[in-house]
């Protein structure tokens, strides 16, 4: 199956092959295992962290996208409610991010490691 880039990050597939599953669980929700990655693509056998430390840049794409999401959520708070006190404000993007959080870490390092793989269609 030929999946595009923006596929391939929010199925978590190998960002060079785009076959393999990068996390153990297809769940974030399951809060045992949503941050349990293999350490090699089962389909290329893709290594996924790259050296100690790889994941230290992944807080910065997570950070991106958290701004992200609180802005949204301001702003859609504000379309539906536009006479909301600030504590509605504060308590819609608290709960957006925390809901959300399995998601952002798992979206969050696919980004960054196909900042650092490139696609082959071969493999």
């Amino acid at each position: 199956m030929n999946r595009n880039l923006l596929q391939s990050i929010f199925s978590s597939k190998c960002p060079v092959c785009r076959e393999g599953e990068a996390f153990v669980s297809k769940n974030p929700y399951d809060l045992r295992k949503f941050d349990k990655m293999h350490e090699n693509c089962s389909h290329c056998g893709h290594k996924f962290e790259k050296e100690q430390g790889f994941w230290y840049g992944a807080m910065y794409v997570s950070y991106a996208v958290t701004v992200a999401m609180s802005v949204a959520t301001f702003i859609l708070t504000f379309l539906f409610y536009p006479v909301a006190s600030v504590w509605i404000y504060i308590s819609m993007i608290a709960i957006v991010i925390l809901g959300l959080a399995p998601i952002t870490f798992r979206i969050s390092r696919m980004i960054w490691m196909n900042f650092f793989a490139k696609y082959d269609s071969t493999k």
